[in-house]
């Protein structure tokens, strides 16, 4: 008798998920003239990337053969196919496809699908963008071509010295899941790529057509944007910048306003507006945690600026100017650099000058006269006083002028934003894939963010429906501390299936062994599929 083993891990509940969402048909229907005698299709070839990258691992390209090596291949990508199969010129060549074919069109049609299979009503859908480095040289990027440019642009990465591509990402607020991906170039600011988005590729979005809001951040509320969601009939919601006039003016006026009391901390005061000829109601959001948070920063930054002010005004009263008319220059250029710091008791005193060396004699009269500055510097409490009323304070703005749209629906809805943001978190993990992209073409570079995008719709889909499935069927996995609950991450499930390892016996009889009680409780809930999968 022969033994060998493989490793399966929680491999087994993302083919599962991978399966339950059709992805390698549907990739497969949208690429109908693949060739016959491939051993592994381009559909197989999107979930071993998809595998891979949630494998937690970050291997490249021609590494993965290697990766699969000791995986049990045919059991998670279907009947035939070995790890060899999946090498880096199969792997290209999909990419290449997957580019040709529209990888924005074809993620659509995979994110109906999910939302179709967990039922979701998405009430709101959230709008947002990140940046991602990219390493090797791009300089002969062909200008005619359609792909993303890799240039240097605004770096969230902090990494301004490095070419980067722009993903844009629009997810439901419920889930998580990402029903929208867009690769853009390096080079691209949040205004200009919202923009386009809103004004040519929203209307498209099936999965946004029961849709009751579209919610984004600052960047999303320009003028344009917003005339544009208003007259395809779109409600949102988003923030309104903190630097338009109109929000400073009634954050300044705040007083006038009555505010009501709502959860967590927070209250707020309904405004009416017509900003970009769009009729509006605002509401002004006071948040007494912010408050503390940002009453604490700014003490820090007021210490700070006061100890480098008091340092160069004592630079500054040392200079002496060869006349009074400098003198008061200097101090006023150096006033108007203050934030907080102010001068009393200014004076700027004459100090004669004789050019003879010694004492000078009783009635000797000076040569010339040179002028310092002298003063006593303090911090402005008013200055601090202004400043703190405007912390803690934010603007929120929707086209929504019913009465069925609440404060508190408002603001819960906003604060949904952090789903898109948290899909971000999970993207740029050191974990997962790579903290930054290298393949030869930038067309490989879109046909990735799309692949990665996957990877998050598939992690955040299983999540959603452990949860869900644990709710429903009245059952309980073990935290962190081995406390029962029914929302636990799908991180720390898959943590739980390290060590689950497929027996083969004289290459025919196949065993998963190291099964614990938790891991079953998972695979219950999850159904059949999952069920085979680990049988």
């Amino acid at each position: 008798m022969t033994y060998s083993i493989k490793n399966i891990d929680h491999l087994g509940l993302v083919s599962g998920m991978c399966k339950e969402i059709g992805i390698a048909k549907i990739i497969d229907q949208a690429h109908p003239k693949q060739s016959k005698d491939k051993k592994v299709t381009y559909g197989q070839l999107v979930e071993a990337m998809i595998l891979n990258g949630l494998g937690f691992v970050g291997r490249t390209l021609h590494m993965y053969p290697e990766y699969f090596a000791d995986k049990p291949v045919e059991r998670l990508l279907g009947k035939g196919i070995k790890a060899e199969h999946i090498n880096d010129d199969a792997l290209g060549r999909c990419m290449d496809q997957l580019y040709e074919t529209g990888v924005s069109s074809l993620y659509q049609t995979l994110a109906v699908r999910v939302v179709e299979l967990l039922k979701l009503p998405c009430e709101g859908l959230n709008l947002d963008s990140t940046s991602m480095h990219v390493d090797g040289r791009y300089d002969n990027q062909d200008g005619d071509t359609q792909a993303i440019k890799l240039v240097r642009g605004y770096s969230r990465d902090h990494r301004p010295e490095l070419n980067q591509a722009v993903l844009n990402l629009i997810t439901e607020n419920q889930a998580g899941i990402p029903v929208y991906m867009q690769a853009a170039s390096g080079n691209i600011n949040d205004n200009e790529g919202f923009k386009n988005i809103v004004k040519h590729h929203l209307s498209s979005l099936k999965a946004a057509q029961n849709c009751s809001y579209f919610i984004g951040d600052a960047a999303l509320y320009t003028a344009e944007s917003i005339q544009s969601l208003d007259e395809q009939g779109r409600l949102f919601i988003t923030r309104a910048p903190q630097k338009l006039k109109l929000v400073k003016i009634a954050i300044a006026e705040q007083e006038k306003y009555v505010f009501s009391a709502l959860e967590n901390g927070y209250s707020g005061a309904w405004l009416e507006s017509d900003y970009g000829e769009v009729k509006q109601r605002w509401l002004l959001v006071r948040s007494e945690q912010a408050m503390k948070r940002e009453q604490y920063t700014l003490d820090k930054r007021m210490l700070k600026e006061s100890n480098a002010s008091l340092k160069s005004f004592k630079k500054l009263t040392r200079e002496r100017y060869s006349c009074e008319l400098d003198a008061s220059k200097s101090l006023n250029k150096w006033l108007r650099a203050q934030d907080y710091t102010e001068v009393s008791d200014i004076e700027i005193i004459a100090h004669a000058v004789y050019k003879q060396s010694g004492r000078p004699k009783q009635d000797q009269q000076p040569d010339s006269y040179e002028y310092q500055i002298m003063g006593q510097l303090y911090s402005s409490l008013t200055q601090q006083e202004e400043r703190l009323r405007e912390k803690g304070m934010f603007m929120l703005a929707t086209n929504d002028c019913s009465e069925t749209l609440t404060m508190e629906k408002m603001l819960e809805l906003y604060k949904s934003q952090q789903s898109v943001e948290k899909g971000f978190r999970f993207l740029k993990s050191p974990d997962f894939l790579t903290s930054s992209l290298y393949l030869k073409k930038p067309e490989r570079i879109e046909a990735l963010l799309m692949i990665m995008t996957c990877c998050l719709m598939v992690y955040a889909a299983l999540e959603h429906k452990m949860r869900e499935e644990l709710k429903a069927q009245t059952a309980y996995f073990p935290d962190l501390k081995y406390k029962p609950t029914q929302t636990p991450t799908a991180r720390w499930v898959f943590f739980c299936f390290q060590g689950l390892h497929v027996l083969t016996i004289s290459q025919h009889q196949e065993l998963v062994v190291n099964l614990k009680e938790r891991n079953r409780v998972i695979i219950d809930c999850l159904g059949p599929i999952y069920q085979k999968i680990y049988s």
